[in-house]
């Protein structure tokens, strides 16, 4: 398959621990930095650095491959569930290339939230509204502007709002009744008449006894957030929250919820553990495992660990199976600590399920450990058990697998990359390969954003994935039958319209 997408190869360099470490194309670490560059704090870098490297990259590719920048813009925002790089990314797009940008605008910027973080990126880099071509763009998404939207989005004192959207790009309403919304945001004194959301909130503000309050939230259908943001809420307030709220949402509180002993009523408990065990709620809400596995580690209440665990099982139900025999090496490094294991841990776990025990599962150090994981026990009970501890040495399970003569098809190893000891990874995957099988596919699931990679791009049967979401499986499923590369996926989807 051919690999004309990978424009430009930076050139090599060591990792962070002084290990050789390869480059991959400009393509592949943008892509890496999209889905899994959050900003915030990592082992090797602090937020500064990364902020830094993701500009250069932004900027890079802007002027490099364009038409590939607007390709993973979206498939990062709606596939990958990441927001902040990709609307960083759209607010450099604007400037260097406004047709692309005006083509991808509304797959980028999908909620209130989102184009608060685009307007607020533009100002920081001295563009103020960003010109007309952006200014249309606005427009067009503040015309979908709906009631929810504004109580939910529209409050003041947040930097951007809906209000301040309006304000800059003088969306024309499409009816009365959004000529009415747009006054409301503004400041100024609509008829509520037509706005029942929003005359129930403007009531809940000034209600002083707790049961108008809980009246007003059912009828309203009242978002948490509003509700939090104009009331004190009370034990009886968040019951009534409780059912109103979306199932992600459900997920971050249940520790609250937990703390305030609204589960010590059986319907309310009986209610959370139904939502949360829903598997069409939960193919809809697009939840990452990683999310129940947070939750997991702060309730204690044993029925509701056991829906959380339940959750993550049918999570992964769906997703597709892998052809062949499969080794699933996962780092459990002192750098993995934290989110990246977590993450991993679950991942690795479920892949074994997927597998239906025809795999071989090890975890790695500066040592090869085996978990002995289980076909039956449950995904998070196992993963609650794995902990970080050790140096990095990526060739040393590689090694087992040819010191142990396992015949693989696919070699999947879940880490961040930073070797610090040891045989390098590469050398042994080639030694593998040419003692074992020499049609061997290797996917690194790469979780951290640090530059640098383990196998030089002119590798053909070696895959790179980055970060976390639902695609992940799927990629590793399509390209183990022949699908390519992550970027040539990326490059050949269509502009206009990205599932």
């Amino acid at each position: 398959m051919s690999r004309a997408v990978q424009r430009f190869t930076p050139p090599h360099a060591p990792n962070r621990e002084g290990y050789r470490s390869y480059r991959r194309s400009i393509e592949e670490e943008y892509l890496q930095m999209l889905l899994t560059n959050t900003l915030g704090r990592t082992f090797y870098a602090d937020a500064n650095e990364l902020l830094a490297q993701a500009a250069e990259t932004h900027e890079m590719m802007a002027e490099l491959n364009p038409e590939f920048m607007a390709r993973a813009l979206p498939f990062a925002r709606k596939q990958g569930f990441m927001r902040l790089q990709p609307i960083y990314g759209l607010a450099v797009l604007s400037k260097a290339r406004p047709d692309l940008f005006a083509k991808v605008f509304s797959q980028v910027v999908l909620i209130p939230s989102d184009l608060a973080e685009f307007l607020t990126i533009l100002k920081s880099q001295g563009r103020g509204q960003g010109g007309r071509a952006v200014k249309r763009q606005v427009a067009n998404f503040l015309r979908g502007t709906t009631e929810y939207w504004a109580i939910k989005y529209g409050g003041r004192g947040r930097g951007y709002n809906l209000g301040d959207a309006i304000a800059t790009a003088h969306p024309v309403p499409v009816d009365e009744r959004q000529q009415a919304l747009f006054r409301y945001l503004r400041g100024h004194e609509p008829s509520l008449a037509q706005l029942p959301q929003i005359a129930a909130v403007e009531q809940l503000k000034k209600a002083n006894k707790e049961k108008e309050k809980v009246r007003l939230i059912r009828e309203g259908k009242l978002p948490y957030e509003t509700v939090t943001g104009a009331v004190t809420a009370t034990k009886r307030i968040w019951e009534e929250l409780l059912y109103q709220m979306p199932t992600f949402a459900l997920l971050r509180h249940l520790n609250m919820f937990e703390r305030e002993g609204l589960f010590e009523k059986p319907q309310h408990l009986r209610y959370a553990i139904e939502r949360l065990t829903d598997a069409e709620a939960l193919r809809k809400s697009k939840i990452l495992p990683m999310r129940f596995a947070t939750a997991y580690d702060q309730v204690k209440r044993a029925s509701l660990k056991e829906a959380l665990a339940e959750a993550v099982e049918l999570t992964f139900a769906s997703l597709p199976d892998l052809p062949g025999r499969t080794a699933i090496l996962l780092d459990i490094s002192g750098s993995m600590e934290g989110e990246y294991l977590r993450t991993g841990s679950v991942f690795a776990l479920a892949l074994h399920k997927k597998t239906g025990g025809n795999s071989i599962f090890l975890l790695f150090d500066d040592r090869v450990h085996d978990p002995k994981p289980s076909k039956t026990a449950g995904i998070m009970s196992q993963a609650a058990r794995i902990k970080a501890r050790g140096g990095t040495n990526t060739g040393l399970p590689v090694r087992h697998l040819t010191e142990l003569q396992e015949n693989v098809d696919q070699i999947i190893m879940i880490t961040d990359e930073q070797q610090n000891e040891g045989s390098p990874f590469y050398r042994e995957l080639r030694n593998y390969r040419s003692k074992i099988n020499r049609n061997a596919q290797a996917f690194i699931v790469d979780l951290a954003p640090y530059r640098g990679s383990m196998v030089p791009p002119e590798d053909e049967n070696t895959y790179y994935v980055y970060g976390w979401s639902d695609q992940v499986l799927p990629y590793i499923s399509a390209a183990a039958r022949g699908f390519g590369p992550m970027s040539e996926r990326v490059a050949k989807m269509d502009l206009d319209r990205q599932e």
